[in-house]
């Protein structure tokens, strides 16, 4: 059997090239995709009120990116022309798991980056892995300051302010609003990121009031649940403030303990990172609770463009504001998808090493939903950014608490200039602010 021989008439020929050549000059970037993890805890007790919310805006943030739906300048489709691909990891289980499931994404999910972590010790643990591994991660949220002040990666970015930021905007605000404090009692979780955040509030108060008195220092572990003990602690040793940088379920367990056995009545709590238990907890959070949301995130942010449009689209992918954790990732991602983009054009309009991203990350500067980002300390790989700090009070009305008497502080306020170790710097009285 033969077989005809079929041609296409000679007009047509010319459009099928034509068409094939725009294919190819086209397809480097459109075949192209940039693979991404994602780690925030999704399940145990960090994950319902912080790392639930944090995913909730990872997987939002990604789909508006890959649609070319953001507001300018990260109206790009995907980054840079490349379809994002995320893969989502649950942190839970430890900081030794998370050093593994971390070499699974780079080694055999083969992701270009990773953003994530949200526990201090996680952060720890993978920082010198990632290092090790020359890839590039980028954590959002883990607090405490030594993942730069004790080591200086090329790979690891931080695209949002330590702890210190939290207790120093903390002990300003209780100076300012002539809030009394003789004495206070502290309440943290034994681990890096209570620790740290003890260490850095006890020396801000050294300063800031010199003469109030330390009384109960209690360090549950992280996870507790139950804080019977603590909380009689605390009732028998009455104090102006109660202070803690407890976070997720440990936080709500606390508040909901203390409440019911009346021990928060006779004090003023101050939290450093408590945004996110409050839809959860309603009025069980007593009127005047002096809050920090890590940021001017949440209920502490400002109004601008780019926060309306970010709080219209989590509330309508999701059905509830958005929380300090939810806030922390988008603008880890926004930082990293412009940085990708800067390394590209760069590149010729080609993907990236991983090299070039973390040369265009570095030093970088750029506005998310809480405010500017500049990646200012640990060699231009620890960012720095604006606060805010308020007081609480139960709406009952619209059944949610609100913030007031907010206050912001710019970042050279409450942290450290580069190459100073915070904790160092705030014995030393904090020389240099400018507030």
């Amino acid at each position: 059997m033969t077989h005809a021989s079929f041609r296409l008439p000679r007009p047509w020929r010319a459009a099928a090239v034509a068409a094939a050549a725009a294919l190819c000059l086209a397809s480097p970037v459109a075949a192209q995709s940039f693979k991404l993890g994602v780690v925030t805890f999704l399940s145990g007790p960090a994950a319902e009120s912080f790392g639930v919310p944090a995913g909730n805006a990872a997987k939002m943030m990604v789909e508006q990116f890959n649609k070319g739906a953001a507001p300018a300048p990260y109206n790009k489709t995907g980054f840079g022309g490349m379809k994002i691909e995320m893969v989502m990891v649950d942190e839970a289980g430890g900081a030794a798991k998370q050093v593994q499931e971390m070499r699974n994404l780079y080694q055999r999910e083969n992701v270009d980056a990773i953003v994530g972590y949200i526990g201090s010790g996680d952060c720890l643990a993978v920082a010198p892995a990632a290092e090790e591994l020359k890839k590039l991660l980028v954590l959002f949220d883990c607090g405490t300051p030594r993942i730069f002040e004790d080591a200086s990666p090329k790979y690891v970015f931080r695209t949002a302010s330590h702890a210190a930021m939290d207790n120093i905007s903390l002990t300003r605000y209780l100076k300012s609003r002539n809030i009394k404090a003789d004495s206070f009692n502290m309440i943290n979780q034994d681990y890096a990121w209570g620790q740290d955040s003890k260490a850095d509030f006890v020396a801000a108060m050294g300063v800031l009031y010199p003469n109030a008195k330390p009384g109960a220092d209690l360090l549950p572990k992280f996870g507790a649940g139950q804080y019977g003990t603590e909380v009689s602690a605390l009732a028998s040793r009455p104090a102006d403030l109660t202070y803690s940088s407890m976070w997720g379920g440990d936080l709500q367990a606390f508040i909901l303990q203390a409440d019911a056995r009346g021990a928060l009545k006779d004090t003023t709590l101050v939290l450093s990172a408590a945004d996110h238990v409050l839809p959860g907890l309603l009025n069980k959070v007593p009127d005047g609770t002096v809050l920090g949301a890590r940021g001017a995130y949440g209920i502490l942010s400002a109004r601008s463009p780019l926060n309306d449009w970010f709080q219209g689209a989590y509330q309508q992918a999701t059905g509830v504001p958005p929380v300090q954790a939810s806030y922390r990732v988008t603008q880890a991602l926004m930082g990293l998808k412009l940085a990708v983009e800067k390394a590209m054009a760069a590149n010729g309009g080609k993907k990236p090493s991983t090299e070039q991203i973390a040369d265009a990350l570095r030093g970088s500067t750029w506005d998310s939903p809480g405010g500017q980002i500049r990646m200012a300390l640990g060699g231009g790989q620890q960012a720095i950014q604006g606060t805010a700090i308020g007081r609480t009070k139960y709406d009952a009305a619209a059944k949610r608490v609100i913030a007031v008497d907010i206050q912001t502080f710019p970042a050279e306020c409450t942290m450290p200039p580069a190459g100073v170790k915070s904790l160092d710097w705030i014995k030393a009285g904090m020389q240099g602010a400018k507030c």
